[in-house]
């Protein structure tokens, strides 16, 4: 671990599951008209062919953990399933009015919050109710987020039944101490059921998420939770840096305080040790942060140039339409953005006026639209090109003067008309992406956007 470069690189910014970051959409240039006008049209280019993805935003958790960045709605009350699912499927039928024709169902996700909240009964009528008014393409892929302590063996076997052949726990990390400071007390042994009952419910791909950089986590504890999570051996380890901003609403983020947290020294040699010891189990590094094993469809899919990541994550394929349902939930129609509003009640009064929930989103320039895919490239492929056409800017040259420096520092290599990322620059990938980010750039914000790079 070089130490001069965690310090030189650790500065605040984005994870890029978009481009342009939200932050930096121009909302005076957005309208629901114009969302509905350009989603239209990659939705009548693509549906029959690709078919689109469908990201459903279940917000309600037991308790709140207070490691958590998501918009959540906390409470052990579980009258509010219905009419949430209600709502939901209100919001899918809108837009199947408006586009025209059914929609073909490509990718299913279920995230939250926590979508095993829910029981059973009533995830199987949303599921039913999608495909009710759209349909489900032959080799649809559903998956969803599972809370080991709540989801059940009926949970799985239903989801199973419904066409769900992935399942990703979050474990964070196996230490009583980090687990009381995050709100999140999960024995392994919870783990280690919920994984089994997955694979023999039929699962073929089971995700474990593990954090690093929380408050009072140690090395030791990052080492014991990567060996602990192989002797289970998910498919798919998403190996993710805790991103403390405290400053978003209603996060939980303020139960400890920063002192309590590692030193970037420290949570990048937590990082360094957590990789290694990865890789020595067999695991492969398919893009920042995630790691599979060579038999998951990621592996493959990053192998063949097919790799994908959206506001749904890393992803096996790619449709340009991703509607999201749900509060907060964000969509793309690869030519714009649109976010639905976060609070529930408006979320509901919209839809009972017959309105998309929308309240916020970008059109993509030109730019935009030729940077994001040089972002995307980094994130799935570890380099990128500018000898086309399609792939050249207003801003190369002064591009290429940042990447100099990271060029310098052993983080990237030159290639003709190209670069790629170096063993050692994937740690950085963000900040390799932070040289592209001409918004960003020409408008440094002048308050905490964005969780620190290392």
């Amino acid at each position: 671990m070089d130490t001069a470069l965690v310090t030189k690189y650790n500065v605040p910014g984005p994870r890029y599951t978009s481009y342009r970051t939200v932050p930096y959409w121009d909302r005076e240039q957005f309208s629901l008209a114009l969302w509905k006008e350009t989603l239209k049209h990659s939705f009548k280019a693509s549906n029959r062919t690709e078919g689109i993805s469908l990201y459903i935003h279940l917000p309600f958790c037991e308790s709140m953990c207070t490691f958590c960045g998501c918009t959540k709605r906390i409470t052990k009350n579980h009258s509010v399933e219905t009419p949430y699912i209600n709502a939901l499927l209100k919001e899918l039928a809108l837009y199947r009015s408006f586009l025209g024709e059914r929609p073909v169902i490509q990718q299913v996700h279920l995230g939250g919050g926590t979508p095993t909240f829910f029981t059973e009964h009533n995830l199987r009528l949303l599921i039913d109710g999608i495909f009710k008014v759209a349909d489900r393409a032959p080799d649809c892929e559903m998956s969803f987020e599972g809370h080991p302590n709540n989801t059940t063996l009926a949970h799985l076997e239903t989801l199973a039944a419904l066409g769900f052949k992935r399942v990703c726990y979050g474990v964070q990390d196996y230490n009583e101490t980090v687990q009381k400071a995050i709100n999140r007390i999960q024995p392994f042994a919870n783990v280690e059921q919920a994984t089994a009952q997955a694979r023999r419910a039929g699962y073929t791909s089971v995700g474990h998420d593990i954090i690093f950089g929380l408050p009072f986590q140690t090395l030791d504890h990052v080492k014991h939770t990567i060996e602990k999570t192989i002797q289970l051996f998910p498919d798919r380890i998403a190996f993710y840096s805790y991103a403390h901003v405290p400053w978003i609403k209603g996060n939980g983020q303020r139960g400890y305080d920063e002192a309590n947290l590692p030193t970037p020294e420290a949570k990048r040699e937590q990082y360094e040790t957590g990789k290694r010891l990865l890789l020595e189990a067999g695991y492969v590094e398919i893009g920042m942060d995630h790691f599979a094993l060579p038999t998951d469809d990621l592996y493959f899919a990053q192998s063949e140039g097919r790799l994908h990541r959206n506001f749904m994550g890393y992803n096996a394929s790619k449709t340009k339409v991703m509607l999201g349902l749900g509060v907060s939930a964000i969509s793309d129609s690869w030519y714009s953005f649109a976010q639905n509003v976060k609070g529930l009640n408006e979320y509901y009064h919209l839809l009972e006026n017959n309105i998309l929930p929308v309240y916020r989103g970008h059109i993509l320039t030109e730019e935009d639209l030729v940077i994001r895919k040089h972002i995307l490239n980094l994130m799935c492929r570890f380099e990128t090109r500018w000898d086309a056409p399609e792939l050249c800017f207003d801003g190369l040259a002064e591009t290429l003067i940042r990447l100099g420096e990271l060029e310098a520092d052993g983080l990237l290599e030159f290639r003709l008309n190209g670069l790629r990322v170096t063993e050692k620059g994937k740690a950085f990938v963000r900040n390799i992406c932070l040289a592209f980010d001409l918004r960003l750039q020409r408008n440094k914000p002048e308050t905490k956007l964005f969780s620190m790079t290392v």
